[in-house]
């Protein structure tokens, strides 16, 4: 089974005693307020738990900042600081793309991450007065989670500030060995996906309690039993992955928390103190090296890029490169001459070898340029006529 990175082995259920504290420097820029990213399954309750965790740090005057990623909500039951519905219309974009819901969603991030530097800078100009920063997230978890915006929006915060990944569990349905099992894959990929702390928090235990979900992650004969209790053909795979996937998540710090009623969001809270002490002590140097690889594999791919753009550049007709081709492939377009001003011209000059070679350099250039002219003229009517071929066939239809 795979096993979790040393700094990770450390990590347990946080307690008042266990969970060390992370040191903030109010009113400095050397600040660095803890991200928290909210994710998980549609209608597990991540935007109410914001709603709490906003309730919770008015209730104790902690200095929060809090962000709405979700395009598509029709409201949210708390004030964000910075809401992606002030800079776009879903159902605008739905329509504009023709798209679906989730379509239309994905999409809406994907433009909102590329202006997200933008962001990033309201932000910094408020981080030095902050502990706290909180996102939302979509409620399609894959939006998120395998998009490109997913991944440009936590780099953006984890390069700047400790980041941690808040998995939201609903905690009625995971009663359900296959749901559970589901949930636990989803947290995992998540961790081998983006390399930063995860905190798992089973939400509606005032419904539910989550002791049992404890037992299930930490013994594995409590959960085989379970399985076992369904006769269903899901239960031989979640058996199987269970012990294999034990020995990992049985290290994801476990919170249990009522959005309802308030219950355990001490906890919560020390938890996300824990893993942002996690996140500076080992996550943090694995991050940045990872970071550092990427955008050295991007360069040399740039600079391989610009290399063959400059060979393919060249007109030297002993090589095969696209521009050669092109070139020899253009012989055949008759150019017009000329008019020969030659006979009637009665000035006659004494050549040079440095005159006829600058002669010549001024006669393939010119060549070349006729050339590249009569292409592109020839691209331009095979394209109106194409059109108008569209046009014709749309008009007998």
């Amino acid at each position: 089974p795979p096993s979790p990175p040393p700094h990770l082995s450390q990590m347990t259920t946080p307690s008042a005693d266990s969970a060390p504290a992370y040191q903030w420097h109010l009113g400095s820029k050397e600040n660095r307020p803890i991200t928290a990213i909210i994710l998980g399954m549609a209608g597990s309750g991540k935007t109410t738990l914001t709603q709490r965790l906003n309730a919770y740090v008015h209730e104790k005057e902690i200095p929060s900042y809090l962000v709405n990623l979700d395009p598509a909500v029709a409201a949210i039951p708390f004030e964000a600081n910075i809401d992606i519905r002030d800079s776009l219309n879903y159902r605008e974009v739905m329509e504009q793309y023709s798209l679906g819901p989730n379509g239309a969603i994905l999409t809406s991030l994907n433009l909102f991450s590329t202006k997200f530097n933008q962001v990033m800078e309201f932000v910094e100009k408020r981080a030095p007065e902050l502990k706290h920063i909180f996102v939302d997230t979509p409620g399609q978890i894959e939006v998120f989670n395998w998009s490109a915006s997913g991944t440009i929006i936590t780099e953006a915060f984890a390069s700047l500030y400790p980041t941690v990944y808040i998995y939201v569990v609903d905690t009625p349905r995971s009663t359900n060995p296959t749901t559970f099992m589901s949930n636990m894959l989803y947290a995992c990929s998540l961790f081998y996906k983006s390399r930063i702390p995860i905190i798992l928090v089973f939400t509606k235990t005032d419904v539910v309690k989550h002791e049992f979900a404890i037992k299930w992650m930490t013994d594995f004969d409590t959960f085989d039993e379970a399985c076992k209790k369904s006769d269903r053909y899901m239960s031989n795979f979640t058996q199987s992955m269970g012990l294999m996937l034990g020995e990992f998540y049985e290290n994801f710090p476990v919170v249990g928390v009522s959005s309802v009623t308030g219950e355990g969001m001490d906890d919560l809270f020390k938890a996300l103190e824990r893993a942002a002490f996690e996140y500076e002590e080992g996550y943090k140097v694995e991050f940045e090296e990872a970071k550092k690889q990427r955008a050295q594999h991007e360069e040399t791919r740039q600079e391989s890029q610009f290399k063959q753009f400059s060979e393919d550049a060249k007109f030297d007709l002993s090589t095969r490169s696209p521009m050669n081709v092109v070139k020899q492939s253009l012989e055949t377009i008759i150019i017009p001459d000329e008019p020969n001003t030659s006979s009637t011209s009665t000035t006659t000059t004494t050549a040079t070898p440095q005159g006829e070679e600058k002669k010549e350099e001024n006669a393939e250039a010119k060549g070349e340029k006729e050339i590249f002219e009569a292409f592109m003229k020839k691209m331009k009517e095979e394209k109106k006529e194409k059109e108008e071929k569209n046009e014709e066939k749309l008009e007998e239809k």
